[in-house]
């Protein structure tokens, strides 16, 4: 009874129905612990729970940051995290211009950006590996950093916010985006280019500046397909709607379903432990040098083994605090939930989840 009633009030403090959380209680609930201490002791507090299942040589996979961007999740966050368990900073080159395409600068970003306590391991200077789909649609083979063979626990340190083309970035995003070679990025990315409307420009330029392809002009706004990679950041870059995810929904679930089908072996591959730090909820992702500001108060931690609980519980907490019912499809015009649901699809995990808060 005495869980019951922390758990209505955390829900009630959230705008969650109650009667949502005694279904989400059930015994076929996945369990997602959350801290509302934003901080490196609450990270440690919420790892109590699960320490014990981690065995063997662990990578973090973080994101170390763009240059302009200051939203990322902050080095000191994971670094008592990293140190207890003697572990490595994982992570992967990008396909566009920047100091995070080649891994000597993409290294010493990170080392600029604090991550100054552990190796660093870009999983792609070892080459490709390619890992099958299981009953994929979208893709037969993930295009994965082969480094990752080096590593039996797997722990993901996600920044939850949103992202231009795909409504939301969080544990799917990390672990699929995130550990792709950048041929695979190009692949997951290819065909969502973003649609133009020139009336709607102010020819500020913002959206040249952040592209890292190359690939727009002014007079008027033109967006060249030959040259676009997909990656949206122009879409949360500029301010007046003259730049949108294309509007084929189509288009849309397209990518969604291919983030989550390469997440998918990467999954199941290796031992794995999820983290979403929800603050400085961004429209943007972490790759945009030129984000907009977060639009919600930071809310805290979560922390699961089941991908899918944690994300629909990220969601479900960003969707109260903005008090809607898709955030992010309020911001970026783009609803990542099918995410969550083609996730689900694919048996990675368990839409219901039961809250279990550390304080």
């Amino acid at each position: 009874m005495k869980k019951i009633y922390i758990l209505m009030i955390l829900f009630v403090f959230l705008g969650v129905p109650f009667s949502e959380t005694k279904a989400q209680s059930s015994n076929d609930s996945s369990i997602v612990y959350f801290t509302r201490d934003i901080s490196p002791a609450g990270v440690m507090k919420l790892f109590e729970f699960l320490k014990d299942s981690v065995h063997g040589n662990v990578g973090i996979k973080v994101h170390f940051g763009e240059d302009g961007n200051e939203y990322f999740v902050p080095a000191t966050m994971v670094e008592p995290l990293c140190n207890y368990l003697k572990a490595t900073l994982i992570e992967t080159n990008v396909a566009y211009r920047g100091r995070r395409r080649y891994t000597d600068t993409h290294i010493q970003l990170a080392r600029d950006h604090g991550f100054t306590f552990a190796p660093i391991d870009i999983l792609d200077s070892g080459g490709t590996l390619v890992m099958p789909i299981e009953n994929g649609v979208r893709f037969k083979n993930a295009l994965i950093g082969k480094n990752i063979e080096k590593y039996e626990t797997i722990i993901y340190f996600t920044h939850f916010k949103g992202h231009g083309s795909a409504g939301f970035g969080g544990c799917i995003k990390n672990v699929s985006m995130g550990m792709a070679t950048p041929e695979g990025k190009k692949l997951m990315h290819s065909n969502n280019f973003p649609v133009t409307d020139t009336a709607k420009c102010t020819r500020c330029g913002d959206c040249i500046k952040d592209c890292p392809a190359n690939a727009i002009t002014l007079n008027p706004l033109t967006i060249d397909k030959e040259k676009c990679i997909g990656c949206g950041k122009c879409i949360t870059t500029c301010t007046n709607d003259a730049i949108n995810a294309p509007d084929n929904g189509e288009k849309t679930k397209r990518f969604l379903e291919g983030l989550v089908e390469y997440a998918k072996p990467v999954t199941e591959f290796r031992n794995s432990i999820y983290f979403n730090i929800i603050i400085n909820v961004s429209p943007s992702c972490d790759c945009s040098g030129n984000p907009k500001k977060p639009f919600v108060q930071d809310i805290g931690i979560l922390m699961s083994t089941d991908i899918v609980a944690i994300e629909a519980a990220a969601h479900d907490m960003v969707d109260a605090a903005h008090q809607c019912d898709d955030a992010f499809m309020k911001e970026n015009s783009v609803s990542g939930k099918h995410q969550i649901e083609y996730a689900y699809q694919l048996k990675m995990g368990n839409k219901k989840y039961k809250i279990v808060e550390v304080k």
